[in-house]
């Protein structure tokens, strides 16, 4: 597809009873009830600003959140939000695989808040388990080296570190001094 071609989600956002919306099993973001409550309070005073972006699982007929979660939450906890707008939630609908949805959760919850480690960390391991590499989660979730790093070492699972070439660290030199190789075991797979 173009970039001519391309149109952004947002211009075909759509009303969702909110029963069809389910959330995801993977969001990492959390918010503290102060801040819920601000954003309650600003779903009151200005209404729904941003569409829940979701994928539309056609055979269950739901739509499961990728960002929006705690927009989604407002509706369901505060009765007075679900009758003013009828229990629908304005929604934008993205199409793309699941791998590719969880780093889309991840990059729109990393532009603005803040993430839970043990779920961040299973997020790294559920992308490992179906085949993405350091190289793929580092340039689609916005992430180096050793912020993956220190997330495998959370889950403490060695099959996360699969796709890492370990090699000797050092070797002498002719001139008898240590030279430091810049094996960090990255392959250049950035696909995915």
């Amino acid at each position: 597809m173009s970039d001519k071609q391309f149109k952004s989600p947002v211009y075909n956002v759509i009303a969702v009873p909110i029963e069809k919306v389910v959330p995801n099993t993977y969001n990492p973001n959390s918010v503290a009830p102060p801040e819920m409550k601000l954003l309650y309070d600003s779903i009151k005073e200005d209404g729904y600003t941003m569409p829940i972006v979701c994928y539309y699982v056609k055979s269950q007929d739901t739509y499961v959140i990728v960002d929006g979660f705690h927009r989604y939450r407002v509706m369901k906890e505060y009765p007075d939000i679900y009758e003013r707008e009828n229990g629908m939630l304005p929604v934008s609908v993205i199409d793309k695989s699941l791998a590719n949805r969880m780093a889309s959760t991840i990059r729109h919850n990393r532009a603005r808040g803040s993430h839970d480690v043990d779920l961040m960390s299973n997020i790294i391991k559920e992308l490992h388990e179906i085949g993405r590499s350091d190289a793929w989660i580092s340039k689609h979730l916005g992430m180096d080296k050793d912020e993956i790093l220190r997330l495998k070492q959370i889950t403490g699972l060695a099959a996360l570190f699969r796709d890492v070439k370990f090699g000797q660290a050092w070797q002498p030199s002719s001139a008898g001094r240590r030279n430091w190789e810049d094996d960090d075991g990255w392959e250049d797979d950035m696909e995915g």
